[in-house]
């Protein structure tokens, strides 16, 4: 008889065990607040039995003195019935509150693991969806269901087992429609299941496209293009109308039906009760308390029968953040890390070939170039060269297809990535600001640094004279995606942010392209005083740039064309000088 109730969430087991690993830990505190839950359907069972005994006695003419006994319990069971509700409901959250927060943390270390591939082929909406919302949401799985569960499972079988003792027939005659309440969720459990993956499907859908909205903003407003976006918009919100209006109809259908069980339960009591009374064998003045114990049996499982009718998203919700914890690592750490605290910074590339699916094309084809340490090379070459992808397998974003890539001799692979982070800083061209305080960009890949540090950081970048005149100062908030700077204050903050890491190893991709000429010229200079110490890779198109690396190595489609000192290329026929050339005659 036990076992009935435990069906109600079944269909949702597979999405949502796994999540059951997360309580390792917490168990005790979970285990309190499952018996607290108990304890609460216990008292309250045993209050609404002794009313409806002491009912019972005063209409069969009981003395109202042998009832003082029975009223002096009932008030007794006063103090636990407030205490026991309370402690299960805040042991319980306890326990959710921090399996959500060790989630939250598995969750960004899900994104660490992900490549710029994995991270390409998502929606960053959806994957921030993803990570508050469907996380947040199974906060309903750890505080309001775990405790019902075991309570429906245990409480309903100690009733069935009190009502035999009254009479073995209201056992028997209730069994059923426990059976059959507990077994409701199971009924509709695939259309549940489709309309809680539609639900938390097209929410994050309709939190895609908001973000997308926003970090569109300007262009929308530029191209006159917000009625368009807002139809998208709305699109999406009736999708998602849509799918939760299916999801109550279906939620409605398992209200009455376990409305009706319900009602039937407490009417199969009253008639076999009855019976049992008019035959003579079950006591005129138990037959209140043993419609009342009958109708309470129901309540454990009527509980869980009502959580499980939104356990569909939340079980929903479980299936897309377990997809995001199961994302493997996309360039694996080694198994035995070299030891690099002593290794020189000769980079390497050696016959590396790479290519970003399997169906396109090689990105970059046989390359092979080294860069000797305190050199500075130049990777030039036209758009879709390869020039950016050698800088993102060097920084080890992705592993290379063939060949290697080696600092001080050592394939990249063998290196663990927090000491390629330490020996490698970088300056991309689309500079990422986060909405701190600019000291704090600033210390992205030095925490530790003092004031005294960023600031001579800023000023080798040329960035310390714009960042004393804002409004804070080095205090001042750069604003989400540090929109309240400029895009030339910002590739200025990328650099002091990578020369502050003290880095032995550069890489600058296209680092002075939103630059005026004068401020390009200062900020070269100051990099080449800096790079006497560095190894630097270098990706630019401007000549006045390339020229002063000690190195250039041209790429076409892919491969490298030519190689040399950038007036020796430029003084004879070849890829560079008729790439510069164009270049001259286009400006």
């Amino acid at each position: 008889m036990s076992h009935a109730p435990t069906t109600a969430p079944a269909g949702y087991t597979p999405r949502l065990l796994p999540l059951l690993r997360l309580l390792r830990g917490h168990r005790r505190i979970l285990a309190l607040a499952v018996l607290s839950g108990i304890a609460t359907h216990v008292f309250t069972i045993a209050s609404a039995v002794l009313g409806a005994i002491l009912v019972g006695r005063a209409l069969t003419g009981a003395n109202p003195t042998g009832l003082r006994g029975g009223f002096a319990v009932l008030l007794a069971l006063v103090i636990p019935l407030v205490v026991a509700p309370w402690l299960e409901t805040q042991l319980a959250h306890v326990v959710a509150f921090r399996v959500l927060v060790d989630l939250r943390g598995r969750v960004y270390d899900a994104f660490a693991r992900m490549s710029p591939g994995d991270l390409l082929a998502r929606r960053s909406g959806e994957l921030g969806s993803t990570a508050i919302s469907d996380v947040e949401l199974l906060e309903t799985f750890f505080a309001h269901t775990l405790s019902p569960l075991v309570s429906a499972a245990v409480v309903p079988a100690g009733a069935l087992i009190a009502l035999a003792f009254v009479d073995p027939a209201l056992s028997l005659a209730l069994l059923p429609v426990l059976l059959a309440l507990a077994s409701i969720p199971i009924w509709l459990r695939r259309r549940a299941e489709a309309h809680g993956d539609a639900v938390r499907a097209e929410a994050g859908a309709l939190n895609a496209e908001a973000v997308d909205a926003l970090q569109g903003l300007r262009e929308i407003l530029a191209f006159g293009a917000g009625e368009a976006q807002a139809a998208r918009l709305r699109h999406r919100g009736r999708a998602l109308d849509a799918a939760r209006t299916r999801h109550s109809r279906r939620a409605g259908v398992e209200l009455a039906a376990t409305d009706a069980l319900v009602t039937l339960g407490v009417l199969v009591a009253l008639l076999v009760g009855s019976a049992l009374t008019a035959s003579g064998r079950l006591p005129v003045d138990l037959l209140p308390a043993a419609v009342v114990l009958a109708a309470f049996s129901l309540a454990p499982v009527t509980a869980v029968v009502d959580v499980a009718r939104d356990l569909s998203i939340v079980s929903a919700a479980a299936a897309r953040v377990r997809d995001l914890l199961a994302v493997e690592q996309a360039v694996p750490e080694p198994g035995h890390p070299a030891r690099v605290e002593h290794i020189d910074t000769r980079v390497g590339f050696d016959q590396v070939s790479f290519r970003y699916a399997p169906a396109l094309p090689q990105a970059v084809q046989d390359i092979s170039f080294t860069i000797e340490p305190g050199e500075t090379v130049a990777l030039v070459g036209h758009s879709g060269a390869g020039k950016s992808t050698c800088a993102h397998l060097l920084l080890r974003l992705w592993d290379v297809g063939a060949g290697a890539i080696t600092i001080g001799g050592h394939d990249l692979r063998t290196i663990a990535r927090e000491d390629l982070r330490r020996l490698i800083a970088y300056v991309p061209q689309d500079v990422h600001l986060f909405n701190i305080s600019i000291a704090d960009n600033l210390r992205l890949g030095r925490p530790e640094a003092t004031q005294a540090e960023i600031e001579k950081a800023a000023e080798l970048a040329h960035a310390h004279g714009f960042i004393q005149d804002l409004p804070d100062g080095y205090d001042t908030i750069a604003g989400e995606l540090g929109n309240l700077l400029s895009g030339g204050q910002r590739q200025r903050l990328a650099i002091a942010r990578a020369l502050l890491t003290g880095a032995p190893i550069l890489v600058l991709d296209e680092a002075v392209s939103n630059l005026d000429a004068q401020s390009e010229r200062e900020l070269t200079t100051a990099i080449q005083a800096t790079s006497a110490e560095r190894t630097t890779l270098v990706i630019a198109h401007r000549l006045s740039t390339i020229r002063t690396a000690d190195r250039i190595v041209m790429l076409d489609h892919g491969r490298v064309v030519e190689t040399g000192r950038p007036d020796d290329l430029l003084a004879r026929p070849g890829a560079f000088s008729e790439l510069v050339r164009t270049q001259l005659a286009a400006s």
